[in-house]
């Protein structure tokens, strides 16, 4: 749970930088936006991996 909790304060975190690029065209928090959804992504792998050993374990 704490990957999932982590997963949804990640995505928070890029909304104002996600706003201010697409929005107003500030360029600089496009990179910001990019950076964070490598980050979810990354961490998302990371929580794919955990839910399937914690499948397994289950069997």
């Amino acid at each position: 749970m704490k990957n999932y909790n982590q997963l949804k304060d990640l995505l928070k975190s890029i909304e104002e930088d996600a706003d201010k690029f697409y929005n107003k065209g500030v360029s600089a928090a496009g990179t910001r936006v990019r950076k964070g959804l490598q980050d979810i992504k990354t961490l998302a792998s990371d929580m794919r991996k955990e839910v399937t050993e914690l499948k397994d374990k289950a069997k």
